[in-house]
């Protein structure tokens, strides 16, 4: 049996990181979403359990407090996290899980993993890759033909790209996303040459 992994991905958006995890996940069976927890409701047909975990604002500091999250953040006023016992029992079912989070979350998740022990499969599975545009140009261009950001919003996400991309070090893996199509398989063969 192959070693089951938790893949970690950032990127600065408009690098092409969502559309890379989609098609891992569509396209391989043994690669799933990890499901997050929050604090906020749930939208239009999203089930707990399915979509998110849907905790309140109370129960979710509790698995603060009790260290139960690898990684969690107040995103647009909001709490997301991923609870440690989500990953672990997909993983002791054999099953890659990925986690699409920013460079701040996978700080968090690494100090995590200092804290198990080494055999945990959390850690040992522990994968984290950095996915890059080019360039910021290409990424503004990417951003400008999406077509569904004001200016405003164009120049934010690209003053954080700037700072996301200066922690691309930190990652094992880096992979510049120059086209889709050979980004992928470079990601399939890292996830591949890691199990």
């Amino acid at each position: 049996m192959e070693r089951p992994l938790l893949i970690v991905v950032s990127a600065p958006s408009g690098a092409g990181k969502s559309t890379l995890c989609n098609r891992l996940v569509k396209e391989r069976a043994s690669v799933e979403y990890s499901i997050s927890c929050t604090t906020r409701a749930p939208r239009g047909a999203e089930q707990d359990g399915e979509h998110y975990y849907f905790l309140s604002s109370k129960e979710f500091r509790q698995r603060v407090r009790r260290g139960e999250f690898l990684e969690h953040a107040k995103v647009h006023g909001n709490r997301y996290g991923t609870l440690a016992d989500t990953v672990q029992f997909a993983m002791e079912d054999g099953r890659h899980i990925i986690l699409d989070i920013d460079v701040q979350g996978v700080r968090q998740l690494r100090s995590s993993l200092q804290t198990m022990e080494e055999r945990s499969l959390i850690r040992r599975g522990f994968l984290d890759i950095f996915i890059e545009p080019p360039s910021l140009e290409v990424l503004e261009n990417r951003l400008r033909k999406r077509g569904t950001d004001s200016d405003a919003v164009i120049r934010k996400r690209l003053k954080n790209a700037a700072k996301e991309m200066q922690a691309a070090e930190e990652y094992t893996h880096r992979l510049v996303n120059d086209q889709l199509d050979p980004t992928y398989e470079r990601l399939c063969q890292i996830i591949d040459a890691s199990v």
